[in-house]
């Protein structure tokens, strides 16, 4: 372990990758390191809690702190059992939709439409990859109406307002056949949590924080 500054990780989900690596040059967190595994396990979430486990243990060699950069994704409880064993925390929420959009803000959204389907810039800009070619869509385009006939909305909840992200979820929309809706979330409750790791408690509102640029 370092003599000077503690070094810290985050064991991060490779959808979070830019935002965690945009949230340690803006506050100038020279000592916070980004480790991500790999994006595809959003649709393998069963994988996910075996796959942080081994990684913290890993990361405990090098660093003087560990946060695992989850939500429970999926997992149905057994990344928190992980994060138990092992001494560290996880990212507050079920997935990355809420911290993002912010706790009541996304219950909010919930209960509105119960059959809202969530993008973040990330899966936005991946969604061919990991929804339409990862789910077999191109292939069985039948599929689509047996998994989303019962969605009413896409909700894009970005992160930088970006025009090449907003008209990749306009396709996506499209594909699904779905109307989208357009929500400004900037880093939420990511930032709040990242910042308090690296720094301890911060006065930056709750469930409020930077603006993505």
């Amino acid at each position: 372990m370092s003599t000077g500054p503690r070094q810290l990780c985050v064991i991060a989900c490779g959808a979070l990758a830019n935002e965690l690596n945009e949230l340690r040059t803006i506050h100038g967190f020279d000592n916070l390191h980004v480790e991500c595994l790999p994006g595809k396990l959003h649709n393998h979430p069963e994988q996910i809690p075996t796959a942080v486990r081994d990684r913290v243990r890993r990361a405990r060699q090098h660093y003087d702190e560990v946060l695992v950069g989850y939500a429970d994704c999926g997992t149905g409880g057994l990344l928190d059992r992980v994060c138990a064993d092992e001494g560290v925390e996880r990212l507050a929420g079920a997935h990355c939709y809420e911290f993002f959009a912010g706790s009541a803000r996304f219950a909010e959204l919930h209960e509105d439409q119960l059959g809202t389907f969530y993008l973040t810039d990330y899966l936005a800009n991946h969604f061919d990859r990991l929804v339409w070619r990862g789910f077999g869509l191109d292939k069985h385009p039948q599929l689509v109406e047996m998994m989303f006939g019962n969605y009413t909305r896409v909700v894009l909840l970005t992160q930088t307002d970006s025009p090449s992200v907003h008209g990749a979820a306009t396709g996506a929309a499209k594909r699904l056949d779905l109307p989208l809706e357009i929500l400004h979330a900037g880093y939420g409750q990511l930032e709040t949590e990242i910042v308090h790791f690296v720094r301890g408690p911060v006065s930056l509102a709750p469930e409020a924080g930077t603006r993505a640029r």
